[in-house]
């Protein structure tokens, strides 16, 4: 008995100092690889943030940082731009596992003008997972209606928590505070791969992140 409680703990402590959280500054624009990308920093809504801009999709790499599995927080704020058509969304989020070749990598992100749309329909719609190049949404959502989006409460230009839990080939999206992830994928298109982690925005959105916190 008491060696199954050593092994127990054991195996817990191991757990616990092998778990590392790595909070990682969005403050200057010298740790970020720009792809498509024009990026500031600034203040928005009282907070230090870092402003992307872009022509159709765009990323901020975060430079010397590789993940495989772990979690992935950040606040996001996305409105559509200025000018932008009437399709745009606010597009925002995260790509994670990001192959040298910028092209391919996993993708989370929300339609923050969707979360309160008086369409059900597009409310379903408020986020996404997409894996490019290979499985674009419109695919995913032609072949499999309603499996790798769902809806979650939001507002366009508001802060909002993004939390991703990644493992293996399965991965979750938890949407602000709920202690629920609201879109679960058991299928991540790329297989177990390591990659870089970016900040993305989508056509036509101005967006902000802050608080990008990689736990491994």
């Amino acid at each position: 008995m008491k060696y199954v409680k050593l092994k127990l703990f054991l195996t817990i402590f191991t757990s616990i100092i092998t778990c590392s959280a790595q909070q990682i500054p969005l403050t200057s624009l010298s740790t970020l690889d720009l792809k498509n990308a024009q990026a500031e920093i600034t203040t928005y809504h009282g907070e230090q943030a870092l402003k992307i801009t872009g022509n159709g999709d765009a990323m901020a790499v975060v430079k010397n940082l590789t993940f495989r599995n772990g979690t992935i927080d950040l606040d996001v704020s996305g409105t559509p731009a200025k000018g932008a058509s009437e399709g745009a969304r606010g597009f925002i989020g995260i790509s994670f596992r990001v192959q040298a070749d910028g092209l391919h990598h996993e993708r989370f992100y929300v339609r923050p003008t969707n979360g309160r749309a008086d369409d059900q329909l597009r409310r379903n719609h408020s986020t996404q997972y997409v894996s490019e190049p290979e499985w674009p949404w419109e695919r995913l959502r032609k072949e499999s209606p309603g499996v790798y989006e769902s809806y979650a409460d939001m507002l366009p230009g508001e802060w909002l928590h993004l939390r991703i839990i990644v493992q293996g080939t399965n991965a979750s999206l938890y949407v602000g505070n709920a202690p629920q992830p609201c879109l679960l994928v058991r299928d991540l298109k790329m297989g177990e791969k390591e990659g870089a982690v970016a900040l993305w925005i989508g056509p036509g959105t101005e967006g902000y992140f802050r608080n990008l916190k990689i736990t491994k």
